[in-house]
């Protein structure tokens, strides 16, 4: 039984005979201390998010192609997600820096507080607003440096030689797994998401 099914219970709402009317996030500042207000792509991972969308839109605009109002391209991407789209935050952000590489990272987890509106389907009845607390992600990916004092900071990955595909160039996974390892060519990995 789900955290929301028992809170509607204990609201005496039943989840059979109710409908959801509308949902709403707290949407608090980032959880990333000295974030720049400017030159920051921001991208809302939701559950339902293509991952083969979100990374066209953001490599293109790392990469110069899409430009702001003033005509430069973002140097850092912040992407964030809650609840069922935490999987699928992590997982755009790991492929993303696959892709334009030499990336440094911070990555904090905190709650969001979630507002659910519901409706009783007998006439007469009021609705309820049920409120939840969710997990969220936020990862910040930047071509500048960050503190790397900064709790949830990682480096950017230092590639080797051996670590390279030699038909595509594109990174193997796991770089350094023992010689028996089956080793996947992530380029292909990340090619199936962005085709």
């Amino acid at each position: 039984m789900t955290e929301l099914q028992d809170q509607m219970r204990s609201t005496s709402v039943n989840p059979n005979s109710s409908r959801k009317v509308s949902r709403t996030e707290d949407l608090g500042p980032c959880p990333i201390p000295g974030l720049a207000p400017s030159g920051v792509l921001h991208m809302r991972v939701k559950e339902g998010s293509k991952i083969r969308n979100l990374l066209h839109f953001a490599t293109a605009r790392m990469q110069g192609e899409g430009k702001d109002s003033l005509g430069t391209s973002p140097r850092q991407v912040v992407f964030t997600g809650s609840g069922r789209g935490v999987t699928k935050t992590i997982t755009c952000a790991e492929i993303f820096k696959r892709k334009v590489g030499g990336l440094h990272q911070v990555s904090k987890l905190y709650y969001k507080t979630v507002n659910e509106v519901w409706e009783h389907s007998q006439p007469g009845d009021t609705g309820v607003t049920v409120q939840t607390t969710v997990p969220a992600i936020c990862i910040l990916l930047s071509k500048d440096p960050l503190n790397p004092q900064e709790p949830g900071y990682q480096p950017p990955q230092t590639l080797t030689t051996e670590d390279m595909c030699g038909t595509c160039g594109g990174i193997h996974n796991p770089p350094h797994g023992p010689p028996s390892a089956k080793r996947l060519c992530m380029q292909e990995f990340v090619c199936s998401f962005t085709s």
